[in-house]
C-alpha cells in the first residue's frame, strides 16, 4: 500500500511503515538539516522541501494513507504549552487539509502527551471532531512505546483514522511482553568520540561506529534540575531533539540530590558523565545501524 507521509523529520515513522509492508512514495519536510538524512535513507521517496502551506493537495499523489506528527513543540508538557495559538499547532490543521482533499483509506497522526493537558481540551477536540467530519472512524490512545518493545519511556498521543467505506475501526495492539532496557540496547556500543570543537561532527572514518559521537559542553541549570541517567537495567528517558538535551550514559552514577530542582555529579566521578551519543539514541529509538544520520553539527544529529 502506497503512504504520503507528512511532517517526515528523518523519516521514523515512515520507516516503521516501510518495514510493516507499505511504501511511502512522497514525503514533506521543511527543515533543511533533515534533508540529506532522509534522502540519503529513502532514495525512493520524493520530498518535497516546501512548507506544507506552500504545498497545493493537488501537487501530493493518491496515496492509500498519510501519517505524519505535526510540530509537537506547542503542545509539549515542557514548553510555553501555546497549543492551538502557536502557528506550529495551527500545522495540525494543514493535515486535515491534506486529509479532506485527498480521502485516503486511513490516516495516522501522532504528538506528544501534552496535547491532552486541560489547557489544550478544547483544541484537542476540535482536531478530533474535524478528522471524524471528514468521514472517519478516529480512536485515539496515549501509548507509552515501553510497552511495545522499545527501550526507552516515550509517551505519545496516537490517533488512527479509518475512513467509514472500509467499514473499520482501529483498534489498538496489547502491550507486549518484552521490556528492553538499556543494556539490550546499547551494551555492545564502546568507544564513543567526543565531537570536535564547537561540536562539528567527526570524520566518520574516525568512529568505532556510524554516528557514534556525542556532544560537549556544559549543562543548563534546567538540564541539572533533575536526574538525567537510567541505570543500565532501566529504559531510556524519551530521547528528545537537540544534543543538549540527550539523556546521560548508563555508565555513570544517578545524580546526587542536593535540593529541590537541583543535583550534581557525583563527586570523583564526574568523568562519568557525558550524553549519549548521535548512534546510541538511534539505537534506543530502535533506528537500525544502517540508518545513517547526515549532519555537520551533532546537535543536529
Amino acid at each position: 500500500m502506497k503512504l504520503v507521509s507528512l511532517f517526515t523529520g528523518a523519516g521514523g515513522l515512515d520507516l516503521g511503515f516501510e518495514k510493516a509492508g507499505f511504501k511511502v512514495i512522497w514525503a514533506n519536510e521543511f527543515d533543511k538539516t533533515i534533508w540529506e538524512t532522509f534522502e540519503a535513507n529513502f532514495p525512493h521517496t520524493k520530498l518535497d522541501k516546501r512548507s506544507i502551506v506552500d504545498v497545493p493537495s493537488d501537487e501530493i499523489p493518491e496515496a492509500d494513507g498519510i501519517i505524519g506528527g505535526p510540530p509537537c513543540q506547542s503542545w509539549s508538557e515542557a514548553g510555553a504549552g501555546r497549543g492551538i495559538k502557536d502557528k506550529r499547532g495551527q500545522l495540525f490543521y494543514e493535515y486535515i487539509r491534506v486529509l479532506r482533499d485527498k480521502e485516503p483509506l486511513f490516516f495516522l497522526a501522532e504528538n506528544v502527551s501534552g496535547i491532552l493537558l486541560p489547557r489544550h481540551r478544547d483544541a484537542f477536540q476540535e482536531i478530533l471532531r474535524q478528522f471524524k467530519s471528514l468521514n472517519y472512524n478516529v480512536t485515539y490512545a496515549l501509548l507509552n512505546a515501553h510497552d511495545y518493545d522499545v527501550p526507552q519511556d516515550r509517551k505519545r498521543v496516537i490517533i488512527v483514522g479509518y475512513h467509514k467505506k472500509t467499514g473499520k475501526i482501529f483498534e489498538f495492539p496489547p502491550k507486549s511482553l518484552k521490556r528492553p532496557v538499556l543494556k539490550d540496547a546499547i551494551w555492545d556500543l564502546r568507544r564513543a568520540k567526543p565531537a570536535k570543537p564547537y561540536n562539528k561532527a567527526n570524520d566518520p572514518k574516525d568512529l568505532s561506529a556510524p554516528n557514534h559521537e556525542y556532544m560537549n559542553g556544559g549543562f543548563s541549570t534546567i538540564y541539572m534540575s533533575r536526574n538525567r541517567v537510567r541505570s543500565w537495567d532501566e529504559p531510556s528517558f524519551t530521547i528528545q531533539a537537540g544534543g543538549r538535551h540527550a539523556p546521560i550514559h548508563p555508565q555513570a552514577p544517578k545524580m546526587k540530590f542536593i535540593e529541590q530542582n537541583k543535583r550534581i555529579f557525583v563527586p570523583r566521578k564526574e568523568h562519568l558523565y557525558r550524553r549519549l551519543s548521535v548512534r546510541e539514541c538511534a539505537r534506543i529509538q530502535t533506528f537500525p545501524d544502517d540508518f545513517i544520520f547526515k549532519y555537520e553539527n551533532v546537535a543536529d544529529g
